[in-house]
């Protein structure tokens, strides 16, 4: 189990760091449009809070501690943010559909938690990494110099 919540935390790292090319995609379309950016939301809906929700399960089915277990959940969080920003960024928008200040400010926290999120996920993976190749307790670094006993 530990193998398969590394390489759950593999694919949800890729699929957070698709998550910003996908963005980019929706925002250099041209001409830009009401589905400019359906593939960053079916990743950042669907793909990412199923990969979210596959790594908490393997963390507790791996035996993390529960520090680490309580880790895997904050992308959740993270992903309910991310969708209450988009809305509240969407939502605010003049008649024209034009936004003001509020808005680009939303979206830009918007920004900043999707960078939020990758880092989490980062350490989620490293932590994984380290509970499927924990380092062996009985070795110690030492260091001999010549001429000095044992």
């Amino acid at each position: 189990m530990r193998k398969a919540f590394v390489i759950v935390s593999i694919l949800s790292l890729v699929a957070f760091a698709l998550q910003f090319v996908l963005a980019a995609v929706g925002a250099f379309t041209k001409p830009a449009g009401d589905d400019s950016y359906a593939l960053h939301s079916v990743n950042g809906m669907m793909i990412i809070p199923v990969l979210s929700l596959f790594t908490i399960l393997f963390a507790a089915l791996a035996g993390a501690p529960g520090r680490l277990i309580g880790l895997t959940v904050l992308p959740i969080g993270l992903v309910v943010v991310q969708a209450l920003t988009a809305m509240l960024a969407n939502g605010s928008t003049d008649a024209a559909g034009v936004s003001g200040p509020f808005g680009l400010t939303i979206a830009g926290l918007h920004a900043v938690n999707g960078i939020i999120a990758v880092h989490v996920v980062v350490g989620i993976l490293r932590a994984a990494r380290q509970l499927a190749n924990p380092a062996p307790a009985d070795t110690i670094g030492v260091t001999v110099r010549e001429g000095e006993p044992v």
